[in-house]
């Protein structure tokens, strides 16, 4: 397909507008997930990044069935998002049904969650792999060699996002970031359930209700999870409207 140049430059604007000196890790690598998947027409992505011991661990994801996914790609060790990030190379047009000899684990689950086709694209700046943008789609559609650099772009931008400022260039300061989006990433899953709880919605459903409040009460959606695990009655306008 071809993306809309207006579109595709809004999103671009969108992405960069992120980052200030308010800089939401968790929130900038999901905004960076749901547009890709926008853009390019596909059904869902997911995003990881590397440790401080160079593992790569799930960081975002555009829907809840593709978190389970990414989890178990971390876990498993195997799956299209490790190979662009070992690799360093894009993982492009891979039919989920025939890669069964490539992963043998995650191939049989991602095709049971009603995928057919994946793509991954490595998060890389100047010879440094941080991480990896996956792609899932319910039908063998392929990506074109221009959807292909429009998401490898997004990527970039990603990257750069990760690496900007005060962690591009000392390695120990971006560990430091990236552990801590992990332990915020543990406090927001704690929190989701909790919502969830309360309100009777899904899981899915508690992460917009509470990414809806931060954004209008302009905080950060880690400090409302810290808030919603410390006390789950301490905001009762995050309920549904």
């Amino acid at each position: 397909m071809v993306v809309p140049a207006g579109r595709l430059a809004e999103v671009f604007v969108e992405v960069a507008d992120t980052l200030v000196d308010t800089f939401d890790m968790f929130e900038f690598l999901g905004l960076v997930t749901r547009r890709t998947a926008e853009i390019v027409q596909s059904e869902a992505a997911g995003l990881c990044l590397a440790d401080g011991d160079g593992r790569l661990q799930f960081m975002a994801a555009s829907n809840e069935t593709t978190e389970l996914l990414e989890l178990f790609q971390v876990q498993a060790d195997e799956g299209p998002c490790q190979d662009a990030f070992h690799s360093g190379a894009a993982v492009v047009n891979a039919d989920l049904a025939e890669a069964g000899d490539r992963w043998p684990g995650f191939a049989p689950r991602a095709v049971a969650s009603g995928y057919r086709s994946v793509h991954a694209m490595p998060l890389r700046l100047r010879g440094s792999t941080v991480g990896a943008l996956n792609l899932f789609n319910h039908d063998t559609g392929r990506l074109s060699p221009e959807d292909v650099h429009v998401v490898q772009a997004l990527a970039d931008v990603a990257t750069i996002g990760l690496l900007q400022e005060r962690a591009l260039r000392r390695a120990e300061v971006l560990s430091e970031q990236l552990q801590s989006a992990l332990d915020s990433r543990i406090v927001i899953e704690q929190a989701k359930g909790a919502v969830a709880q309360l309100h009777s919605v899904s899981i899915d459903e508690a992460f917009q209700l509470m990414r809806g409040y931060a954004r209008r009460n302009r905080t950060r959606l880690s400090d409302v999870a810290q808030a919603v695990v410390d006390d789950p009655t301490r905001l009762p306008s995050l309920g549904p409207r």
